[in-house]
């Protein structure tokens, strides 16, 4: 990895608030945000939109080659473009979410995102969050963070996320059940299962407030740099 830049790696299981604190430590630092997740959701939309099953091998591979996701940023704030469609928040619901991790378990899948997200941390100091990064995509990065909390917190942060966005109303339980249906799904998947990298930092939030984590973030992000 290029000297020059600096690369954070912030993995974690889903809801823990990684795009949260990763934006905001991406802001405190001057470094690009990059939001891994928003990717697997972006296929998982294009496979969902083509009425196939998130788990039907075949049908998403038939979907690669006909789609073109980029990122782009507006004024420092990181969108998604599925065929030149900002789908920033059409990828942001439970449905989606299922689809993300359904499809993120492809080989293929994965291949097909990962020249794009090691490009950017080889151009620029990045902070790139996701659930693989630090043990796959970015195995050589400088910082490494895995940020969790109980299902129980993350599904009430989900809830209350959703609610503030005006989304169609959804059951805090419904949401729980589909978060520890997805934890088991993605520490179990074969490709690039979700685990701590062993040279990983362990942030539990569970118990902090939204500053709390971030300022806990920015702490060990500033300590490795320093290489304390």
């Amino acid at each position: 990895m290029n000297q020059d830049v600096i690369a954070v790696a912030i993995d974690g299981p889903a809801g823990a608030g990684k795009s949260t604190v990763a934006r905001a430590v991406a802001q405190a630092l001057g470094f690009v945000y990059v939001d891994t997740g928003a990717l697997y959701r972006t296929i998982g939309l294009a496979v969902c939109r083509r009425g196939l099953d998130g788990t039907d091998v075949p049908g998403v591979l038939a979907v690669l080659p006909e789609i073109q996701v980029t990122l782009a940023y507006q004024a420092g704030a990181q969108h998604v473009l599925l065929d030149g469609e900002d789908v920033s928040d059409a990828i942001r619901t439970p449905q989606i979410s299922t689809y993300a991790s359904q499809v993120s378990s492809v080989p293929a899948v994965r291949a097909y995102l990962l020249d794009l997200q090691r490009n950017m941390a080889r151009r620029q100091s990045v902070v790139m969050d996701g659930r693989d990064i630090g043990t796959v995509i970015l195995p050589d990065a400088q910082v490494k963070i895995f940020l969790t909390a109980s299902p129980e917190t993350r599904a009430a942060r989900r809830f209350a996320e959703l609610k503030d966005k005006g989304t169609e109303p959804v059951a805090y339980a419904r949401i729980l059940e589909d978060m520890k249906a997805r934890d088991a799904l993605d520490a179990s998947r074969a490709v690039a299962p979700l685990k701590q990298a062993p040279d990983a930092v362990l942030l539990d939030t569970s118990e902090m407030t939204l500053d709390e984590s971030i300022q806990a973030a920015l702490s060990i992000v500033r300590r490795c740099i320093k290489g304390d």
